[in-house]
């Protein structure tokens, strides 16, 4: 790849991790790109959300990575001082009490009670006996290694919740990289025995982490300061509907209101399906079918004032409840003080949706509603106690994995390398990958590192062979996405 001259026009469609990253690597080097952003916000879904002095953290964010690279950018972005050291904690909630996470069988069986327990080992007996015919799907994978009334309990109705699908759609595949090599037996025998330098233990999930007092929102609204302050232009609700090519083989990025921007190179962090739809030439129908079958799950957050007390010190507890629509909650406290007020703590009412369906389309107040109902519902707020509620909803939060994803992605993906090399997508949406915010990161900065020096290197080998960023992976097991998302058939 030819090296980016001093004067060309570089233009960035978004403002989120990738976006800025991509516009501080080039502003390292002496560059003035531009940088469109739709909204009035820096951070795309590592955004912080501000309502009424209240700060909502969208989805969590822990700052944990093994890519260098990105620990050093953090730190050179914000001042150490501005970064808390937070333990992590999560655990399952199920019928009034707190279950470990990862799951760990003995506690798992205790809290079930002695005649649930034996039912647990009596239907995992079952399983080792006549396991599941069909275990190429999640629902049977987990059941043969957990039993069915264990699956049942921590495995199907979240996942169901989380996803949309049936759980028998989605493939075994998915489980495989999220629940590793183990099974119940496993995981007793592991409870069992001490912890030791030999232990076969397969996963180990980091025990604290690093978080901008402020929220994640506050990395990048100090990123996009920085940059502005070395010659970026940044324009903020200026949403990029089109990418153009003239007669002249000369680019540009046209944005809502009609207006256009002159482009040497493209930076996209746009969903990709939506990228390859607003070319101008217009891609062949293949291209458009292969676009058009990439999906996104959608997401919204409801958080709920209440007294410290509800406060609990994880950072989100998954709701395996199947009497609620509830999937996760978070307490912001818990992030950090500084998102919430004194005396007080806020509740995040996590809820995965699809954009247009009956809880995307409700009214803020139905939903706040709704998700004070549910969290009285689980005993987790006396009835009265809750505050005020805020909404936020997020559109194309996760890219979808279905059966046939892999081969639609290729297809856009070759087509944009042979016919348009000079557009770029990096990110979660603009590469349609699983990623957390550190790998989409270093993926913005292998793009820069090939325009700037004419290196060219692969930035879609990236978080192929990397570790997922808070677990350990065992010497020979199969690389990841480095984020595990399940293939749904």
């Amino acid at each position: 790849m030819a090296k980016l001259a001093q004067t060309d026009d570089v233009v960035i469609i978004g403002g989120g991790p990738a976006g800025l990253t991509a516009a501080f690597e080039l502003a390292r080097h002496g560059f003035t790109p531009t940088v469109l952003e739709g909204s009035t916000q820096f951070g795309g879904i590592s955004r912080t959300e501000t309502r009424d002095g209240w700060r909502f953290d969208i989805g969590g964010h822990r700052f944990f990575t093994k890519v260098e690279r990105v620990e050093k950018f953090w730190h050179e972005v914000l001042p150490d001082g501005d970064f808390l050291l937070r333990p992590r904690m999560s655990r399952i909630f199920y019928k009034g009490k707190f279950y470990d996470y990862p799951l760990r069988a003995l506690n798992a069986l205790t809290n079930l009670g002695i005649g649930e327990a034996i039912l647990c080992m009596a239907s995992y007996l079952a399983v080792r006996i006549n396991p599941p015919k069909d275990q190429t799907n999640f629902e049977g994978w987990v059941a043969a290694r957990f039993g069915w009334r264990l699956y049942r309990t921590f495995f199907k109705t979240y996942t169901e919740k989380v996803w949309g699908v049936p759980a028998h759609h989605i493939q075994a595949d998915w489980a495989a990289q999220r629940i590793k090599n183990l099974s119940l037996w496993k995981a007793v025998v592991n409870s069992l025995m001490p912890k030791g330098r030999n232990s076969t233990e397969v996963t180990s999930l980091i025990e604290q982490f690093q978080y901008p007092k402020f929220g994640p929102g506050m990395m990048w609204e100090a990123a996009a300061e920085q940059v502005v302050a070395k010659g970026t232009r940044i324009e903020l609700e200026t949403r990029a509907t089109g990418v153009t090519r003239n007669a002249k083989g000369k680019l540009s990025v046209q944005v809502a209101g009609g207006k256009s921007f002159p482009a040497k190179e493209v930076i996209s962090t746009m969903p990709i399906n939506e990228l390859a739809l607003s070319l101008t030439p217009a891609p062949p129908a293949r291209v458009k079918a292969a676009a058009n079958k990439l999906k996104h799950r959608d997401f919204l957050t409801v958080a709920l004032v209440v007294p410290a007390e509800y406060s609990f010190p994880d950072n989100w507890i998954y709701i395996h409840e199947p009497g609620v629509r509830v999937g996760r909650i978070q307490n912001f406290g818990s992030w950090s003080p500084f998102l919430v007020k004194d005396g007080r703590t806020c509740l995040g009412m996590e809820y995965f949706v699809n954009e247009g369906d009956d809880m995307w389309t409700a009214s803020d107040e139905e939903l706040v509603e709704l998700a004070s109902r549910e969290i009285e519902q689980l005993k987790l707020v006396r009835p009265g106690d809750i505050e005020v509620g805020y909404v936020v909803r997020v559109p194309k939060a996760y890219p979808v994995y279905d059966g046939a994803y892999a081969e639609n992605l290729d297809i856009v993906r070759q087509y944009l390398k042979e016919e348009w090399p000079d557009v770029h997508p990096v990110g979660r949406n603009g590469m349609h990958r699983y990623n957390n915010q550190d790998h989409s990161m270093l993926a913005a900065m292998i793009t820069i590192d090939n325009l700037v020096t004419g290196a060219s290197e692969d930035v879609w080998e990236v978080n192929v062979d990397e570790e997922y960023h808070e677990e350990s992976r065992a010497k020979g097991a199969p690389a990841g996405t480095g984020r595990s998302a399940p293939v749904i058939g």
